[in-house]
């Protein structure tokens, strides 16, 4: 039976990029904002290739999480936050669930901006409140947790927004904080079907002000010896063991000057042996794990992002300045391949995404450029759409899903399913 299962899973695997892909959590199916999927739309404008759109009350950083025919929201309406369920095929309102009262704006987000995850038969929402809650596809909750009220206040400067990481089970929250509290910053992991705690463990750190401030999403890297929670913020990249919290390692150098303004944004991302870790712009690290507890710094650039996580593509990393410059490195060595680049002028808040070997960018006038995944720069495609963006764009069954404060809109027809 083991090895049916394992045969029915590799095709399924093999099938999918004809299918079509899920987007089951912020930055996607590998947790890196890459899709395998082809033949994607290439222009579009409010009223051109627009296959449907629903109403969104209030902006959210928040990205669609999208799974089959259901597409879930964090959404804000008004004081209160609630998770939407939307039928991905007609942009139909199938549900809504309340998840907290006590919103409200810190600078630009407000308190949805943590995307939901998905498994396909079950959805996990975590608020900027700090409410966690579980629910099936019909919208029956399961639990729900109050990590605030449990714990303390939230203590970062501009609100909480860090997205839960799903893996084997689990549910990973990280609570990196300081600059309003002297609480201790903490990972927790906790079982998604009971709600129950596996374990938390406090995760310390020396830095100073507003330093401690993370807004970044744990990423998983699959060591030698399994699979690690790698979080970054508070000065440091640190790898915890799933099945405990212990710290495995950690490495320094993401504020080498010791400055009191260095919160973190732009989450971790790993690419086989390699972890790409941003900091406030200087320094950008590149980590390679060279065995289960060692871990080294083996190049790093003055050239990183300060809110868009970047994207790899398998040879190259690009990288998505705030306003609008571009650079592509090669991964493996930090070697600029090409820019700095301009995309059109603006302010660039969401993570591009790549598919079909393009990268999609879009920034907070919900313009959306597409370039090349290649060692050259090319723009292929400026795209408008009407509304202010702060949320990443997401690709499922040939479509791609681009939330602004004024809509969700659904670009292109829909993969028929073989």
């Amino acid at each position: 039976m083991r090895e049916t299962g394992l045969v029915l899973l590799l095709i399924s695997t093999l099938a999918s990029p004809a299918l079509g892909e899920n987007w089951p959590q912020w930055r996607g199916p590998n947790q890196t904002g890459t899709s395998l999927e082809k033949d994607l739309p290439l222009r579009w404008s409010h009223t051109e290739n627009v296959e449907w759109k629903i109403e969104m009350p209030d902006r959210s950083g928040a990205t669609p999480i999208i799974w089959g025919d259901y597409i879930f929201l964090n959404v804000a309406e008004g004081e209160s936050l609630h998770l939407w369920c939307v039928d991905s095929s007609s942009g139909t309102k199938l549900w809504t669930r309340w998840l907290s009262d006590g919103n409200y704006f810190k600078q630009k987000h407000n308190m949805s901006s943590p995307s939901p995850v998905t498994d396909g038969r079950h959805v996990w929402v975590l608020t900027g409140t700090g409410v966690l809650r579980a629910f099936d596809f019909q919208g029956r909750e399961l639990w729900h947790r109050d990590i605030q009220k449990e714990y303390g206040a939230f203590g970062l400067n501009h609100g909480y927004g860090s997205s839960p990481l799903l893996h084997q089970g689990r549910i990973y929250v990280q609570v990196l904080h300081g600059m309003t509290t002297d609480e201790p910053s903490y990972l927790m992991a906790i079982d998604s079907l009971t709600g129950k705690n596996l374990w938390r463990v406090e995760r310390p750190t020396d830095a100073i002000m507003e330093s401690p401030d993370s807004y970044t999403t744990p990423a998983v890297l699959e060591s030698a010896d399994g699979p690690q929670i790698v979080i970054s913020g508070g000065d440091y990249v640190t790898g915890h063991d799933p099945d405990t919290g212990r710290e495995i390692w950690r490495v320094s150098g993401l504020n080498p000057t010791r400055g009191k303004w260095f919160r973190i944004i732009a989450s971790p991302l790993v690419h086989k042996d390699m972890i790409y870790v941003s900091s406030r712009i200087n320094p950008f690290l590149a980590l390679r794990a060279r065995g289960p507890e060692s871990i080294e710094t083996v190049w790093s650039t003055d050239q990183g992002p300060d809110v868009p996580s970047p994207v790899h593509d398998g040879k190259h990393l690009y990288i998505v300045r705030d306003k609008g410059i571009m650079w592509c490195l090669d991964g493996q060595s930090g070697k600029v391949v090409w820019g700095p680049e301009r995309l059109r002028p603006g302010t660039y808040s969401s993570s591009p995404v790549l598919a079909d070997n393009r990268i999609y960018v879009t920034n907070e006038d919900g313009v959306t450029s597409v370039v090349e995944a290649s060692d050259r720069f090319r723009t292929v495609a400026v795209n408008e759409l009407e509304g202010y963006t702060l949320s990443s764009p997401a690709i499922s069954e040939g479509q791609i899903f681009i939330r602004t404060a004024e809509f969700l809109y659904c670009i292109g027809k829909r993969r028929a399913s073989d």
